[in-house]
């Protein structure tokens, strides 16, 4: 069976790959007496440890009892759009409409959708390296090209205006950003977004933001959306990091006014909704008990960060940049040997740690660092980097 030309532009991911090997691992570890009988710790998957909330669950199985999951529209219940645009006014300052409001079916689905409304063949788009393969994917999927421009930490590994100028050509048709990021746990300066935005404006371009872990955001300075830059910035947000609901698959797009009609018909035609169970759900999200938790985790997170950060920095794991949001820490493997894919292997198979290596998120420093998720406990987080500290001086260069 001949197998459609697009696929040859998207990698594996290989974060799922190490998770499997890491799965299997954990089976030998737990039963090998040599090994002590450790569990694996698992610090590779970017999957915050709480839940949805008991409010959210609770409007589920109410929604289920009542037999409300029919259809909605393909744009989302009105009712949660009105209450996204209440939130963005409460926490952002920000007027905007409900109706400039898309419910997907969570983030992935968002970037699908605003992919292909936009971008065809021959078209390039602008973005970031390091940053999360299944953005550039999408990318992919819609049959652009994604451009990985090396960014280092003298720019907390994001693109700024200047690079964005130098590499504008007559094929580019925007920028695909994130802020916070994954793999980096880093923002983008507000003023360096602003001056993004207007060097993309100033080309007729679109300027995507993938603002996921906004919510999960340590420092006021960073934790602004882009959306305050102007209503043609798209942002693409969802309900799983902040808000805990990871296998719920719900999110949203902000966009401009004149491209809801576009949207909506792929919507209608390629999901026909989000799930409505799901949907009546998530405006439990914003009740105030609900926010009373959130915001307990994301302290939390802080906590998790200020834990993890320094004892990296302590074994020669040095993050270049501090994380100000999400829960990611990009740590500078490149004092031991092997480079960071073999490391990782290594670490799984005589720390029983499992972290991810840098190969999925772009090719200039693939091989140097390792990403470590601390969105375990904290009791989790201890034992691994005291098993870590243990192992490491072993691997030096």
């Amino acid at each position: 069976m001949k197998l459609a030309g697009r696929l040859d532009q998207i990698e594996p991911f290989y974060v799922m790959e190490c998770a499997k090997t890491a799965a299997e691992l954990a089976q030998t570890a737990l039963c090998d007496p040599a090994q002590g009988g450790r569990r694996m710790i698992f610090l590779n998957i970017g999957e915050p440890d709480g839940v949805a909330t008991a409010a959210v669950q609770a409007a589920a199985q109410a929604c289920i009892a009542a037999g409300r999951t029919q259809y909605t529209p393909a744009t989302g219940l009105p009712p949660l759009r009105e209450a996204l645009s209440r939130w963005y006014r409460q926490t952002q300052g920000l007027a905007i409409a409900p109706e400039r409001i898309v419910i997907t079916a969570g983030a992935s689905a968002a970037l699908q959708l605003i992919c292909l409304a936009l971008f065809e063949r021959g078209d390039q788009v602008l973005m970031p390296d390091p940053c999360y393969p299944c953005n550039r994917h999408f990318v992919a999927a819609a049959d652009a090209e994604a451009v990985l421009l090396a960014c280092g930490p003298e720019q907390r590994f994001q693109l700024d205006a200047e690079q964005v100028r130098s590499a504008w050509n007559a094929q580019t048709r925007g920028v695909l950003l994130a802020s916070p990021s994954n793999p980096t746990g880093t923002s983008i300066d507000p003023g360096v977004m602003g001056e993004i935005v207007n060097e993309v404006r100033a080309r007729g371009g679109v300027c995507i933001v993938d603002e996921i872990y906004q919510g999960l955001s340590y420092d006021d300075r960073f934790g602004r959306s882009a959306l305050a830059l102007g209503d043609d910035v798209i942002s693409v947000n969802s309900f799983s990091k902040y808000f805990g609901m990871t296998g719920w698959r719900l999110g949203w797009l902000v966009l401009p006014e004149t491209l809801v009609p576009a949207v909506e018909k792929l919507a209608q035609n390629l999901f026909i909704c989000p799930s409505s169970v799901a949907q009546h759900a998530a405006l439990a999200c914003f009740e105030p008990a609900s926010i009373d938790e959130y915001e307990r985790r994301r302290a939390e997170f802080l906590a998790r960060r200020d834990l993890v950060v320094p004892a990296l920095n302590a074994m020669g794991l040095s993050v270049p940049v501090l994380p100000d949001g999400a829960f990611y820490a990009w740590a500078d493997c490149s004092a031991f040997r092997g480079g960071s894919w073999a490391l990782a292997f290594e670490l799984m198979q005589r720390a029983q740690v499992a972290l991810t290596p840098g190969r999925d998120f772009g090719r200039a420093s693939a091989e140097r660092f390792l990403r470590l998720s601390f969105a375990s406990s904290r009791e989790d987080l201890q034992e691994a980097l005291a098993r870590l500290a243990d192992v490491l001086p072993e691997l030096r260069a």
